[in-house]
């Protein structure tokens, strides 16, 4: 009978250290998140988890795929860096299985000035430099189109390139380069189109440094991504809560003045 008794009392001793152990490994939320603006919103969170029981652990990448690949390999809990059409392109060419959870806010992409201050001033030939990852390149054609300067065919959409253009009549030579090198070449160019993180990053502000920024309208809503299955996880709801909170909404209006829009 004692040794059943002891036997007894080890097993719920082993079940309830298991149990805290899980409880404890489930409370942290690792991130992969993009420096600026993304890192910074996702600081915001760290008291509002904190308090629900929750440590968030935020880790910076400069790059559109370890943040990706790091969530489809379990490294992360999640990420957020990018929109949805640029999920859906890397889960097509690269066969993960990463979806979307939550849209959190939307940076207008624009265009800078590089050799030249205007565009009325764009000379014949100019060199444009442009993002070369699918959705982001079609995304600073568009943005091109509506300023006049090139005209897509109609069925090109958001993964246009330069090969999708009718008309150029300025004879626009394009550069197609890394989104995180577009700063670092702007006086190299004539103009550039940027993605607002890396502008930040690079320390201008997208609405007062720039030519031309999207209207705060546009549809790539920058989103919180997780493995496909781990959707109603507590923790990723929880995040999601945080990052849907009015303190982010604040911050990101504060903060950003207009370079960064709310999209919650």
């Amino acid at each position: 009978m004692k040794k059943v008794l002891t036997l007894t009392l080890t097993l719920a001793l082993a079940l309830s250290l298991t149990a805290c152990g899980g409880k404890e490994e489930n409370t942290t939320i690792s991130v992969a998140a993009s420096t600026t603006p993304h890192a910074e919103i996702l600081e915001v969170c760290v008291p509002i988890l904190a308090e629900k029981g929750f440590t968030l652990e935020i880790h910076e990448y400069s790059d559109y795929v370890i943040p990706n690949t790091a969530v489809e390999d379990g490294e992360e809990t999640a990420n957020y860096f990018q929109h949805q059409p640029y999920l859906d392109d890397f889960n097509a060419e690269r066969g993960t299985h990463i979806v979307g959870v939550a849209g959190v806010h939307v940076e207008p992409m624009a265009i800078y000035a590089g050799k030249t201050d205007s565009l009325d001033a764009l000379p014949d030939g100019a060199s444009i430099a442009v993002p070369n990852d699918a959705t982001n390149e079609g995304r600073a054609l568009l943005l091109l189109e509506s300023q006049g300067l090139i005209k897509l065919r109609e069925d090109a959409g958001l993964t246009a390139t330069p090969n999708d253009i009718v008309e150029n009549p300025k004879n626009l030579v394009f550069q197609e380069v890394e989104a995180m090198t577009l700063t670092s070449i702007l006086s190299d160019v004539n103009l550039a189109v940027i993605n607002s993180n890396y502008a930040l990053g690079a320390g201008f502000n997208p609405v007062k440094d720039s030519l031309v920024i999207e209207s705060a309208d546009s549809p790539y809503v920058n989103i919180l991504a997780v493995k496909e299955g781990n959707e109603q996880n507590e923790a990723v709801l929880a995040l999601v809560d945080a990052l849907h909170s009015d303190t982010v909404r604040d911050f990101i209006n504060e903060k950003f003045d207009g370079a960064v829009v709310p999209a919650f």
